[in-house]
């Protein structure tokens, strides 16, 4: 197979290769309606939960209790240079429902991460918090992938827009181990709203975080709502790119249903309307990296085939 102008098998890395190929970021976001992100300075390894100055067995468990939850566990750690320090005094933690009309994000401090190994992980994928830690009010969170360990397009394009974001303030920024598709770096992840975005500037970064605290999305280089499955989150971008809407809590997933290869996904407005979206993935061509080092593969795509607005019964 011929490659595309432009295109070389050579590139030096997966998100320049992603880049050239113009490979769309729709539908690309990691799953999770919660996110428990806890605070752990110092070097990440690839599987950061198990190989970072975490106690081991804590984040195995940590890992192992999320499986199947709707709950995802990641590290964070303060944007630049810091300590590396084996046993901090504190560990910041914090938690985030993602569903919209009932997300929320709250945050506690921890001498010991042990202590999170007795959270019902499941209830909180749920969207049950059990009245952990303490409500947070305060600016938007901004959560930059940047584990060069993991992929070092991370490390080398999330690091420094991390430090970008910081120094200008209004956000509350953190560098996070994984959010998924290293190949999309930078990639950032904005809360309470739980929108993945990449392929960020810091002027493209601060006008989503800006969106953010004004409640709504940014659909320029959105990968989708992480509550959402992929299927969910290309049939909700797709409604919101035909009407306009961009408010952050106006639309949920109500329901996906699978069959012979196509999703039939049901998109619902708070006003009572409803699109049925037909959703089908298709290998992409040609083969690049998904992750640099790695053989080239055909990542899967989500394309939308139809979209049929109705409405909801009263």
């Amino acid at each position: 197979m011929s490659c595309p102008a432009g295109y070389a098998h050579d590139v030096s890395t997966c998100a320049t290769a992603a880049r050239e190929l113009h490979e769309p970021l729709a539908a690309t976001a990691a799953t999770a309606r919660t996110w428990l992100l806890v605070e752990q300075p110092g070097p990440w390894g690839a599987k950061a939960l198990t190989s970072s100055h975490l106690d081991r067995a804590v984040g195995r468990r940590l890992e192992t209790s999320a499986d199947g939850t709707g709950t995802r566990v990641a590290l964070v750690r303060r944007p630049g240079r810091h300590a590396d320090v084996h046993r901090p005094d504190r560990h910041e933690v914090i938690v985030a429902h993602t569903v919209p009309g009932r997300a929320w994000v709250r945050r506690a401090t921890v001498a010991d991460p042990e202590q999170l190994t007795s959270l019902d992980l499941a209830a909180l994928g749920r969207g049950d918090h059990g009245g952990f830690g303490r409500e947070h009010r305060g600016d938007p969170l901004a959560l930059v992938c940047t584990n060069g360990k993991r992929d070092r397009c991370c490390a080398l394009l999330g690091r420094p827009l991390a430090a970008e974001l910081a120094a200008m303030g209004g956000a509350e920024v953190w560098e996070i181990t994984h959010i998924g598709g290293h190949r999309f770096a930078p990639t950032m992840l904005a809360l309470p709203h739980g929108y993945a975005y990449g392929r960020l500037s810091a002027h493209a970064a601060k006008d989503v975080l800006l969106a953010t605290r004004e409640g709504r999305v940014v659909l320029e280089r959105c990968r989708g709502r992480s509550a959402w499955d992929r299927p969910g989150q290309a049939a909700e971008l797709v409604v919101r790119e035909r009407t306009g809407e961009d408010r952050a809590d106006t639309l949920a997933v109500e329901e996906t249903a699978a069959e012979d290869g196509r999703w039939t996904v049901a998109v619902r407005h708070e006003d009572g309307r409803r699109w049925s979206v037909v959703v089908e993935q298709r290998a992409q061509e040609p083969p690049r990296p998904e992750s640099c080092g790695k053989a080239p593969g055909r990542p899967g795509r989500m394309v939308v085939r139809s979209v049929a607005e109705g409405r909801s019964s009263p």
